[in-house]
């Protein structure tokens, strides 16, 4: 265990800090999750207020910041549910959309919270109900004020797909000993690549260590078959491509890639998936104001035969695109939002083109071109230009997914060791 000592001025200044915002942070953070729907009684679950009683019994916390952590997260909770009976499941995030996609794919034994906001009060209410016997935080969803807690309660803490970028790196750098105060916590760092590894061991934390990117091995996206099927017929005809989790700028590039496949494929239709579907309204005048016949999924629309784009703008149906989809281009990669998880189509059997951004997946992604697994595109032109060569190219397109395939089976056996790994570090027994 590591010292705790008294906390650096800095962290000592954050927690000051942190007590007289949080009267202007939580309203804006309700807000924010009644916009998009959150049950009112659960709102009062980010000031540390539970909505459900703790289980009996011992309670692994798991700490996770939004869709793609959580959803990593899920097949871990799973198997160590299987290895320890014992064992009840806290998962914790902090936005509305977590909340939503997580609640009807929870493993045994595994409750959902919203995690509170970092201040002193909420975090201890927080803790004095839910009392964990120990903690997996998820990359850098990482709040001072809950490790603080969290480490005078004496409460086991492990990191488990760590990633920091070079701008974190930078900023960690010049507060060294702030860093190492707040990490030492962990007894066990699993890093997701080497360049996180690297940063941390250079701050003193020798438990760092890489290992298997926690988003490799979750579960494959849930999919509807029988709306897979119906689809998969009314489509059947139709050259088809995806633009999966668009992000602010990225959908004038997909959608001028379209108009250029267009000129080939007069037939073909673009699946248009926004990475937040609140943008659906701006998205919609986007691809009308380029000429584009539309019809949209929020609405109860099918795909019409003449449509253009099919604006797939509703919650947890990614994993039927990346089904029905040959081809995806997986976006967050053509801006500074750094990529999302190739491992979803990969596991959809779609061939994945992306952008040129992805330092938040910059390991998985060399990985994935050199194994011919995905293909980088760099602008509108590159990918309308990858589109159809994919589209008439039975064989290449085949080859490219099922590189992608073959590149996620085998990272499954990594789960095993994390699970072993963390079952040591925390005392599960």
């Amino acid at each position: 265990m590591p010292a705790k000592g008294h906390a650096p001025l800095p962290l000592r200044l954050y927690s000051v800090l942190s007590s007289l915002a949080g009267p202007l942070v939580y309203p804006r953070v309700a807000k924010k999750l009644k916009a998009h729907g959150t049950a009112p009684e659960r709102i009062k679950e980010r000031e540390g207020i539970a909505t459900e009683r703790r289980p009996k019994g011992p309670l692994l916390w798991c700490h996770a910041a939004s869709v793609g952590e959580s959803l990593s997260v899920l097949r871990l909770i799973a198997h160590l549910g299987v290895l320890h009976a014992e064992l009840s499941f806290l998962l914790t995030s902090g936005t509305a959309t977590s909340a939503q996609i997580v609640a009807n794919r929870l493993p045994p034994r595994t409750r959902h919270q919203f995690a509170p906001i970092d201040t002193p009060k909420s975090v201890n209410r927080f803790f004095d109900h839910w009392k964990p016997d120990a903690a997996v935080f998820v990359e850098s969803e990482l709040w001072p004020n809950m490790l603080h807690r969290a480490q005078a309660d004496s409460i086991p803490l492990a990191l488990v797909n760590a990633r920091i970028s070079e701008k974190s790196a930078q900023n960690w750098a010049r507060a060294p000993a702030t860093a190492r105060h707040l990490m030492q916590a962990f007894r066990m760092i699993h890093c997701q690549d080497t360049r996180t590894e690297t940063h941390l061991r250079t701050l003193g934390l020798t438990q760092a260590t890489k290992g298997a990117n926690l988003k490799a091995m979750a579960a494959p996206l849930p999919i509807d078959m029988e709306e897979k099927r119906r689809l998969g017929q009314l489509l059947r005809d139709r050259p088809l491509w995806l633009a999966s989790s668009t992000h602010p700028g990225e959908d004038e590039i997909v959608l001028e890639a379209h108009q250029t496949v267009l000129e080939t494929h007069s037939d073909a239709l673009l699946i248009l998936v926004p990475r937040h579907t609140d943008r659906a309204a701006d998205i919609a005048g986007l691809i009308t104001g380029a000429n584009l016949r539309l019809t949209q999924r929020s609405l109860g629309q099918d795909p019409a035969s003449d449509a253009e784009v099919y604006l797939a703008d509703t919650l947890g149906e990614t994993g039927l695109w990346y089904a029905l989809a040959p081809i995806t281009c997986l976006c967050g990669s053509f801006s500074k939002v750094g990529g999302h998880n190739p491992f979803e189509p990969a596991q959809g059997g779609s061939a994945i083109l992306h952008g040129p951004h992805y330092a938040n997946f910059s390991q998985v992604y060399a990985e994935f071109d050199a194994a011919g697994a995905a293909r980088q595109v760099v602008d509108a032109k590159a990918l309308s230009d990858a589109v159809l060569h994919l589209m008439d190219d039975d064989t290449a397109r085949h080859a490219l997914a099922d590189h992608a395939k073959t590149l996620s089976h085998a990272q499954d056996k990594g789960l095993d060791d994390i699970a072993r790994d963390l079952s040591k570090a925390l005392d599960l027994g």
